[in-house]
């Protein structure tokens, strides 16, 4: 077409196989100079095997690859970058204890008589975070930082090492609002200066403000590519992307079928704990389903730790089905009927060199044991029960978690819970990084969990997905409950307004809201 830049970025034929799993199957995918050509798909749709040969982590079994027009073999991440390819995974790869000059200049540290050349080096990490107009001290340990100023770290390597090619993994999913928005005016900055990238994501938002054309992947197949800058009728929607990546329509994605409430199970009085949170006052009910949203920062997820038993409390009471939860550790959280999703799977939840069935098994190894033996009969049936349920393949059993996708490894902390049969279930970003399929599959999970008369507590950072699953919403600002509402009713500007404290002219704090005190 006249006027449509060269490629940048071509791979033709692409096909990998793990085994007996055939994770891409003859793909063919081009990237342009300056534009974002936004990757889409269900966890372990290929999205990121593509990336990982295009990044030399790993070599296709057919097909090839060229930038510029010219061939190149991308034996190891070296030479990819060698060749103008750089990725910054969600897992970002800096090293916490190491200051944010020496994370820059790794591998290319200037040298002066033999001795490492600091103040050179302090001198550099300024002009690189200056090209991607990051105001980051360089002296600072990397580690300090929010992910999304280690994130700009990151890029500011990969522009430095001249970089034309710049894949971007789920790169919002720990980020603040502000902290995407610039993250946002950076692409666009990048774009503009004749780079390709590719921005890997879940969030059809993002895509659609950010995106020149998707590509949608689909069991290790290319379905198609669209372009989104498309207008009359071929302008692309919505629900043509979904389809794409699933198959099928998604209708009704938030599943909540309405039964009523039972007795109180969970209930916090004047809870308080470390940095300002509290006091909290709110009750959970069996078969209830509430959401806790507000702001980063707010003090979500440290109220999650302090029932769970992950962080001391400094004050209150709370008890579960009318006895006091006394809660010392996690161990006492699960012993006494207590189940937490936490925030970061791999950090907080999942043995990554563990298979399947030991991670999922993990916390009820007791319940399958006797005489200090584990009866391994009666625990793989278990495990094979509620994968099965959570819709993960039984063949995995055996797998190393690493080697599933984001989406399988949260269906492996879910199943763990469900084995721990809770009483209370605390689920703590359920959907974060999951595809729009698995995140169906999830939602559904939760309202089964909540028919049966377990009482959840869902944390969300994704305000249309707590109004959808939930039927009381919690709204936090500043360690504290701002407002209690009936999520059926309640609006996402409404609850932004309590999320902020910034109200209109005709709203006004609803500070008891139906709170118990």
């Amino acid at each position: 077409m006249s006027g449509t830049p060269a490629p940048l970025l071509e791979v033709e034929g692409i096909s990998k196989r793990f085994g007996a799993t055939l994770a891409l199957s003859n793909v063919s995918f081009d990237v342009r100079a300056g534009e974002v050509h936004a990757l889409m798909g269900e966890n372990g749709a290929g999205k990121s095997t593509l990336m990982k040969i295009i990044s030399g982590n790993y070599q296709p079994d057919t097909g090839s690859v060229r930038i510029d027009s010219s061939p190149v073999a991308l034996a190891s991440p070296r030479d990819a970058m060698a060749a103008g390819v750089a990725i910054i995974h969600q897992e970002l790869n800096t090293i916490p204890e190491m200051t944010v000059a020496e994370n820059l200049a790794t591998g290319n540290e200037p040298v002066r008589f033999g001795m490492l050349d600091r103040r050179k080096m302090v001198e550099q990490a300024r002009e690189k975070l200056a090209r991607v107009g990051a105001d980051i001290d360089p002296n600072r340990p990397i580690g300090r930082l929010s992910v999304g100023m280690q994130q700009m770290v990151e890029i500011a390597r990969a522009v430095a090492e001249n970089a034309k090619l710049l894949v971007l993994d789920e790169p919002t999913a720990a980020l603040s609002r502000t902290e995407s928005e610039q993250l946002f005016a950076l692409i666009r900055a990048m774009r503009s200066r004749g780079m390709g990238l590719v921005y890997i994501s879940h969030r059809m938002e993002e895509v659609w403000e950010l995106a020149d054309r998707v590509t949608v992947f689909r069991d290790g197949q290319l379905i198609g590519t669209r372009d989104m800058r498309a207008t009359g009728p071929d302008r692309v929607q919505p629900g043509d992307i979904v389809r794409m990546m699933v198959g099928r329509d998604i209708d009704d994605l938030y599943v909540r079928t309405p039964h009523p409430a039972g007795d109180v199970r969970l209930s916090v009085r004047e809870l308080t704990g470390p940095g300002g949170i509290g006091p909290v006052s709110f009750d959970v009910r069996s078969g209830q389903v509430v959401g806790m949203v507000g702001l980063i920062g707010a003090g979500r997820t440290e109220v999650a730790r302090l029932i769970y038993g992950a962080d001391r409390r400094t004050g209150g009471t709370v008890t579960l089905d009318g006895r006091p939860l006394q809660v010392r550790n996690p161990i006492d959280g699960i012993r006494a009927g207590v189940g937490l999703l936490p925030e970061s799977r791999k950090d907080q939840a999942l043995f990554l060199d563990l298979t399947v069935k030991d991670n999922v098994g993990i916390s009820t190894l007791a319940d399958y044991s006797s005489v200090g033996v584990v009866r391994g009969g009666p625990l793989v049936k278990a495990v094979r029960t509620v994968m099965d349920q959570l819709k993960v393949r039984s063949n995995a059993l055996g797998l190393e978690s690493r080697a599933l996708s984001g989406g399988n490894q949260q269906k492996l902390v879910l199943g763990r819970l469900l084995l721990q049969r809770p009483k209370l279930m605390i689920l703590d970003e359920p959907t974060r990084g999951v595809d729009i399929g698995a995140k169906s599959e999830i939602y559904r999970l939760v309202n089964e969990i909540a028919r049966t008369g377990t009482a959840v507590l869902v944390i969300s950072s994704d305000l249309p997905e707590a109004l959808g699953i939930s039927d009381q919403l919690l709204v936090m600002r500043g360690g504290r409950i701002a407002a209690s509402l009936d999520a059926r009713e309640a609006t996402e500007e409404a609850v932004m307004q309590h999320a902020t404290g910034v109200y209109s002219d005709d709203a006004t704090p609803n500070e008891d809201a139906g709170i118990p005190r």
